[in-house]
C-alpha cells in the first residue's frame, strides 16, 4: 500500500471520528493542536487504525509518537509494507 493510499484511508478514519471535512485533514495536522484529540481520542483513532489496516496492537511507546497525521502514514507504511 502507497503512503497516498495510506493517507487517503487516513483522512476517511480522521474524518468520521472527528466530524471533520476530509479536505481539511493534511499530513502536517497535529491531533493535539489542529484536530483537538485527548488521549481517548487517540485510543480511538489507534482501534480503528488496528482494524482498518489489520495490524497486530500498537504499542504504547509507537503510539507516543504519532503526533501528526504524516507520523501516521509513515508509521501505517513501515508496518504495510514489511
Amino acid at each position: 500500500m502507497t503512503p497516498e493510499e495510506i493517507f487517503k484511508k487516513m483522512q476517511t478514519l480522521i474524518s468520521d471520528q472527528f466530524s471533520i471535512d476530509e479536505d481539511e485533514i493534511a499530513l502536517s495536522t497535529s491531533f493535539a493542536d489542529d484536530i483537538r484529540a485527548d488521549s481517548v481520542d487517540l485510543v480511538e483513532l489507534v482501534m480503528a487504525m488496528e482494524d482498518e489496516f489489520e495490524l497486530d496492537e500498537i504499542e504504547e511507546d509507537e503510539l507516543a509518537q504519532l503526533k501528526t497525521v504524516g507520523d501516521c502514514v509513515k508509521f501505517l507504511s513501515g508496518k504495510l509494507n514489511q
